[in-house]
Order: C-alpha cells, then structure tokens, then sequence
C-alpha cells in the first residue's frame, strides 16, 4: 500500500464533519471568486497587466474566471475534488507569488494573506481527499455490482 492510500484508510477511519465543511466552504468561497472575476472582469484583468504576464492576461482571465466557477461547485459538493484542486492551485500560486505580492501585507486591500489560507486549504484538501460527505464518496457505495 503507497503513502497516499495509506493517507485515505487513515482519513476514512478518523472522520470529521468539519473537514467535510470546510471543503465546501473552500469550494463556496472559490465558486464566488469566481463570479467576482466574471462581474468584473476588469480587475483581474488589470490584475494581470500589473503582474508581468501581460501577454496571455485575456486567456488567463478566462482560465480563472471558469477554473473558478466549475471547480468552486465541484469542491463543494465533492465531486473529483483533487482534480478540480488541481486546476486551482497554479491560480493561487500565481496570486501568492505574482500577484498579490505587489501590494504586500501591509495594504489593508491586500488579498496575499487570503491567498495564502486558500491555497494551504487547497493543498489540504488534495491530500485528504473529498471526505465521507461527498458526491465522491456517495458514488463509491451506490454503484452497482
């Protein structure tokens, strides 16, 4: 048995409701950056133009903007949640290293340190897994035999 399925019979065995809770925020929370980006295109986009990646700012927008809006709902309900963790983390990688460092920590605007918390999220929830409470999990013992 590898590390990350010795991980998921560890996981399975020691479940907690809050975990299971905390995706689906983890997944609100991105589902709703999501539509902020969508609403208002213009601030991710100048976002990009100030971060040195100005030559694919148009199809990063819409990267993020869907990455966003499909994995948020994805997370939430626990569905391939690690794949749809995966599209996400090289977002908040790029706002951790590229753009959110521009203002720093001591902007009151600042989104770094939120950043920083979703993405720790992210790498938590890509090894965890999607939980017990989950449309994964609820596959897993519905399929027919």
């Amino acid at each position: 048995m590898n590390y990350a399925q010795k991980i998921e019979v560890w996981s399975d065995k020691h479940h907690f409701l809050l975990l299971d809770l905390g995706r689906m925020l983890l997944g609100t929370i991105i589902f709703l950056k999501g539509l902020q980006f969508v609403s208002d295109i213009s601030v991710l986009d100048s976002l990009i133009r100030n971060s040195k990646l100005e030559f694919v700012s148009f199809l990063a927008a819409h990267y993020v903007a869907c990455a966003h809006l499909v994995g948020g709902i994805l997370i939430s309900i626990g569905l391939i949640t690690r794949v749809a963790i995966v599209f996400q983390i090289p977002i908040l990688i790029g706002a951790v290293f590229f753009i959110n460092p521009l203002s720093g920590f001591q902007n009151l605007n600042s989104e770094l340190s939120f950043a920083i918390l979703i993405l720790l999220g992210l790498l938590f929830y890509l090894v965890y897994g999607s939980g017990h409470h989950s449309a994964d999990r609820w596959m897993e013992t519905h399929t027919e035999k």
